[in-house]
């Protein structure tokens, strides 16, 4: 079967790509309302995908924002059954005269494939989709596959709760698979076990009732945007430590055996600099790199913005200055919570001279998956036949939190499959997704579903 599944992608690898490109070509940027129409025609296309592919039905469901679609093939109710879940929904594409080629007119070079969406998660989705095909035209599927692709994961996923409690019946299955995550590189592959949770926040800090001539104010009359960032700088101290009272009270402390054996990836400290063109790193004391983007909560300002901003000069005293703010949350931590402490601290050290608004947008929580469960055996699996590379398990710092919404409602563990890169610059600017990752994940995906059906079976 190994050969026959890769000799199936190599002959349809350019219609595959082909394909892909189509879909990428459809700008469906969820946060904004004027591609309200083509979040819909993408929703359509890779409905119409899964179709093709040999699903046995599939449609478009409808939910309080962008509709969902869902997909199956039940082969056998009596085999065991896996549900894959992604998302069609993009980043904006801002700034846009940052790329190097329009975002929503894929180019390929260097054997990568340019576009918004190309990694997260069009890609990977699509790599789905296609070995679901693959496995469609081979021979009778191993198991049952149901699919749940969702148009609404960047901007928080506030319906699919929802959508879950509804239907915990149709969504039945025995794992969840999720390719929405990153590899550590090609020669080492890796498998996400960690997630870091999230909690999002905009703060407005407001000074006089207008905005004033600088030269009559200035010096007289409290600066929202001097008093917003000498707040934001008051939140870290020397060594980065965050100094929100009880942000800490609840974080999961890993042992020194856990620490060394996350900290045996083959990372380069210099190449990573490299990559990113900074001469030094930065970060909490007392953490290597790699700890820091994995098992250490963060506070970051993501945005900020306030007084004029065009061309030319414009001397005045601003009325209100803004920040958007994400905090990175680890095990034991909950979004709600850590919302509530930075709203009171925000609010405490705010002099008098000005008034502040914290308004909370979403979060989730963070996930650990075992390594010892039939999923992750699975996945190891599929790894070492696609790869023959025994992937190494790894925590990764990004936010999915759908992960923990899957095991609340629908009791589920999910095995986090992803063939991205950290290189691949996900909600950057020139995003891309390696060809040679693209169709080795196929080939994995495959894998998978024969590995994890075997396993099931033989536990019963």
């Amino acid at each position: 079967m190994n050969q026959e599944i890769h000799s199936y992608i190599q002959e349809n690898k350019e219609r595959f790509l082909s394909e892909l490109c189509d879909w990428l070509r459809i700008p469906s940027v969820s946060a904004d309302s004027r591609h309200q129409g083509d979040v819909v025609r993408a929703a359509e296309y890779i409905k119409e995908s899964l179709l093709a592919a040999g699903a046995d039905k599939a449609e478009l469901c409808s939910t309080g924002g962008h509709p969902l679609v869902y997909a199956e093939k039940i082969v056998n109710p009596s085999l065991p059954t896996i549900l894959v879940y992604g998302h069609y929904d993009v980043q904006p594409p801002d700034p846009l005269n940052l790329w190097d080629s329009p975002p929503f007119e894929p180019v390929v070079k260097e054997e990568k494939i340019y576009a918004r969406g190309a990694c997260d998660d069009k890609g990977q989705v699509f790599m789905h989709v296609k070995a679901f095909e693959l496995l469609n035209q081979l021979g009778p599927l191993p198991c049952n596959i149901k699919f749940m692709i969702e148009g609404e994961e960047e901007v928080g996923s506030d319906n699919l709760g929802p959508f879950l409690e509804k239907n915990k019946e149709k969504l039945k299955a025995d794992i969840i698979l999720v390719s929405d995550t990153a590899i550590f590189s090609m020669d080492t592959p890796s498998i996400t076990v960690g997630l870091r949770g999230l909690s999002y926040l905009e703060v407005e800090v407001t000074g006089p009732n207008r905005d004033l001539h600088s030269g009559v104010y200035g010096g007289a009359v409290a600066n929202p945007i001097n008093t917003l960032c000498a707040m934001i700088a008051s939140m870290k101290d020397a060594d980065h430590h965050i100094t929100i009272p009880g942000f800490y009270d609840t974080v999961e402390v890993l042992s020194v055996e856990d620490r060394a054996a996350l900290n045996k990836a083959p990372f380069s400290i210099d190449s990573y600099k490299k990559h990113l063109d900074i001469a030094e790193v930065e970060g909490e004391k007392g953490y290597t790199t790699l700890e820091r983007t994995s098992i250490r909560p963060t506070l970051d300002v993501n945005g900020i913005w306030g007084g004029y901003t065009g061309e030319g000069a414009k001397t005045v005293l601003p009325s209100k200055a803004y920040a958007k703010i994400s905090m990175r949350l680890v095990p034991n931590q909950t979004p709600d919570e850590i919302t509530r402490l930075f709203t009171d601290y925000f609010h405490s050290i705010a002099p008098p001279s000005v008034k502040v608004k914290v308004t909370p947008h979403h979060g989730g929580e963070p996930a650990v998956t075992p390594t010892n469960s039939i999923g992750y055996k699975a996945a190891e699996q599929a790894f070492m036949q696609a790869w023959n590379k025994t992937p190494i398990p790894m925590r990764e710092g990004g936010s999915i939190p759908i992960v923990a919404l899957f095991e609340r409602v629908l009791g589920l563990k999910t095995v986090l499959m992803g063939f991205g890169l950290d290189t691949d610059a996900i909600h950057s600017p020139n995003e891309h997704f390696g060809i040679a990752n693209f169709l080795k994940g196929i080939e994995t995906i495959a894998h998978f579903h024969f590995t994890f059906a075997q396993l099931q079976n033989e536990t019963k």
